[in-house]
């Protein structure tokens, strides 16, 4: 009997963390449309920056590269994090990578290494994806 009630809770505890997550005051990052919309926006980067110069690929194009995935990264590192202000912190970091993005497809288009049009393509949707990680933010509760 003793056997059986341990091997239930541990059935239990094994559900509560593999598949409801929230429970536990983690975050299903996957189903956040921040981070669908952020990744989404890193695939557009490394179609974008597959017409670099290649004396740009340890430069523009790896800095580029790595502000964009640093978005959907700390989106997911900070849903994994068991407290809301843990996970604020991480939205924050995203914020400055959507913030970096944008600063680094302005100089990959003043270097004309985008079009104007692809530029402003991405930089509205990283201007969306900050606006929604910044009311996201400020839905989260400071005191969890």
């Amino acid at each position: 009997m003793c056997f059986l009630l341990k091997y239930i809770l541990f059935l239990r505890s094994f559900y509560y963390w593999f598949v409801d997550c929230d429970s536990m005051g983690m975050h299903k990052f996957r189903e956040l449309l921040i981070w669908q919309r952020s990744m989404d926006l890193v695939v557009d980067i490394y179609k974008a920056t597959l017409t670099f110069p290649k004396e740009e690929k340890f430069g523009l194009i790896s800095q580029l590269r790595s502000c964009a995935i640093s978005i959907p990264s700390n989106i997911s590192e900070g849903a994994g994090r068991s407290s809301d202000s843990q996970f604020k912190h991480f939205l924050q970091i995203a914020m400055g990578s959507c913030s970096e993005v944008q600063t680094q497809v302005e100089l990959a288009t003043r270097l004309e290494y985008l079009r104007k049009e692809v530029m402003a393509g991405i930089v509205d949707e990283a201007t969306q994806i900050y606006k929604m990680i910044l009311s996201f933010y400020y839905s989260l509760d400071p005191n969890k």
